[in-house]
Parts: C-alpha cells; sequence; structure tokens
C-alpha cells in the first residue's frame, strides 16, 4: 500500500472513533442492550472509508490548516461529520445482515450483531445509530445553509431517492434503501447490465457519493465559499464513479478471496445468484471498468489541481485493495 495512503487512513481512523466514542452512549448508559449493541457493530473493525473520504473531501474545499484546530488540514466537525457518515454506513450492514435480508452471520470478523444480541435488538440498534447520525449532522458548527444542503443531500442518499436536491430529481438514483429493494427483488433473477449498475449506484455508491459531497458542502461551510453548482457537480461525479469503482471491485474480492480475508462470509453473492458485476462482465472485464471509472474520477477533479491528490490516492486504493 503506498505510504501517503497507509497514513491518511490510519489518521482519518483515529481521527472517525475519537469522534464515534465521543458521540456514541457509553455502555453503562441506560438501556445497557441497545447501547452495547450500537457499539459492537460501530467498533468491530472496519477501514473507515466513507468518514475518511467525507473529510478529505472537507479538507480539499474548505482551505487548509488555516480553520482546523487539530493541525490536520480537516476542519474543525469534519471527523463529527464523518462519524455520522460512519454510523449509517453501520446501521445498513446490521440491517443488511438480519435473517429477512442477507441472513449473514459474520460481518468485519465478528459476529454480526443480530447474532451476537438477537433479532429484535440488532433491529433497535440499526434504527438508533440512523437517527443518531441525524443528530450529529443537526449539531455541526457549519454555518445553518451548509448544515441543512448536507442534511438534505445525505437524507436523500439513504432513503429510496424520493425527494430534490438542487436543481437535481428525475436524474438521482434510488438511494441506499432503495437499492437494498431492488437487491432484494431481484435475488435468482438472471442478472443484466443495467440491473446491477442500478444496484450498485443506489446500494453502494448513494452513501459514497454523499459521503463526498457532504464532505465538499462542509467544507464549503466553514470558509463561508459559496457551493456552486459546478462544483457540487464535480464532487457528485467524483463519488459516483468512485463509489461503482468500490462495489465492482468488492464483487470480485468475493469470488476470488476466501472470508478470513474478507471479514465476511465469502460467496454469498454467487451463492444467492445476486446481480454483480462479474456475473454480468467477468472478472477481467470487470477490473478494466473499475479502473476506467477512476480515471473518470480523477478527470472531475482536475480544477482542485493538488488539493485533490488525497481524494484520488484514496481512489486508487479503492481499486487496488486486496478485502
Amino acid at each position: 500500500m503506498d505510504s501517503t495512503v497507509q497514513t491518511l487512513l490510519l489518521s482519518g481512523a483515529q481521527l472517525t472513533d475519537a469522534a464515534l466514542e465521543r458521540l456514541l452512549p457509553s455502555t453503562d448508559t441506560l438501556p445497557h442492550s441497545i447501547h452495547r449493541a450500537m457499539r459492537h457493530s460501530t467498533f468491530a473493525g472496519g477501514k473507515r472509508l466513507r468518514p475518511i473520504l467525507c473529510m478529505e473531501a472537507a479538507r480539499m474545499t474548505g482551505g487548509g490548516a488555516e480553520i482546523a484546530k487539530s493541525g490536520t488540514g480537516i476542519p474543525e466537525g469534519a471527523a463529527d461529520l464523518g462519524a455520522a457518515v460512519e454510523m449509517l454506513h453501520t446501521y445498513s450492514l446490521i440491517h443488511d445482515d438480519l435473517p429477512a435480508l442477507d441472513n449473514d452471520d459474520l460481518r468485519r470478523g465478528q459476529p454480526t450483531c443480530h447474532v451476537a444480541f438477537g433479532e429484535a435488538i440488532a433491529i433497535l440498534a440499526g434504527d438508533a445509530l440512523q437517527t443518531l447520525a441525524f443528530q450529529a449532522i443537526a449539531s455541526l458548527p457549519s454555518p445553518p445553509s451548509a448544515t441543512v444542503a448536507i442534511l438534505r443531500e445525505v437524507a436523500v442518499a439513504v432513503g429510496t431517492g424520493v425527494g430534490r436536491v438542487g436543481d437535481l430529481e428525475t436524474a438521482l438514483p434510488p438511494g441506499m434503501i432503495g437499492g437494498q429493494v431492488v437487491d432484494i427483488e431481484s435475488e435468482g433473477k438472471p442478472p443484466t447490465a443495467d440491473l446491477v449498475e442500478s444496484i450498485h449506484r443506489a446500494k453502494t455508491g448513494a452513501l459514497i457519493t454523499v459521503s463526498i459531497v457532504a464532505g465538499g458542502l462542509y467544507g464549503m461551510g466553514m470558509t463561508r465559499t459559496e457551493a456552486s453548482t459546478d462544483t457540487i457537480a464535480r464532487l457528485r461525479t467524483f463519488g459516483e464513479k468512485a463509489g461503482l469503482a468500490f462495489q465492482i471491485v468488492d464483487d470480485v474480492l468475493d469470488m476470488t478471496q476466501d472470508s478470513a480475508q474478507l471479514g465476511k462470509t465469502a460467496g454469498k453473492d454467487t451463492a444467492s445468484i445476486k446481480a454483480t458485476w462479474p456475473a454480468v462482465y467477468g472478472i477481467e472485464r470487470s477490473l478494466k471498468d473499475a479502473e476506467e471509472l477512476i480515471a473518470d474520477a480523477f478527470a472531475a477533479l482536475e480544477p482542485f489541481g493538488a488539493a485533490a491528490d488525497s481524494l484520488k490516492a484514496l481512489a486508487n486504493y479503492l481499486v487496488e485493495r486486496k478485502h
């Protein structure tokens, strides 16, 4: 792994975990069971890619270290926004693993939430993480207009896609929950190119995209910089391209790595006839498509110059990772 990326991942994970530790109720807080379940899944591991992408987008648009008390160049409060994104991601994983959905017993190398705490508490833990994420975003120190814009972006990305973000409406993907529904309803059906792209852009891509868009909005808000339509469009394009590449590589890894390497049950997508990129295009073409998507993502960030180097390095990592 490139040393720059290794540093970004390590420092970003530390900032995220510190924010999560502060924002999540302790295990001693009543009711104990729900807070233990929330922490079990949140602190079970994970690369913290989404919050790191969020913070790096905030750094890119936020003007650098002059507004960061930590000396990292990341705007003050951006780690809390990243932590909120990670709460939403963890909530989605808890629910995705439930018996009614993917029925998985391993996540991030640990027992899934419903295995450790029971199905009822797992459902409620996911619900609690989702609501706590919105509470954390609403409490950010950004100007009210930026906070509202971030909340709107996140709500549409997490939901079924119903709503309007700026001048975009019909062009938006169906959102993470919408993508999950399409994924469930497509199981057992022959995968098609249109179907697999629709699922990936929504189920996984929507949260990755909004991590970058929200982070960019936060950085601009903290420097009182107007969020131009062009800037937001470029952030969105980068997120969509990088997010799709990430999921394509995830599909390939599911077919080529074992459970110990993945930290989750390997081969489940193939066994349940899921709509995946390799199922449609094969492994070689899938990896080539991921590389081309990253190149397109890079092109979207050209106007940002050297300030975009960290995001580009992370995007490269998304397609080069082995787990």
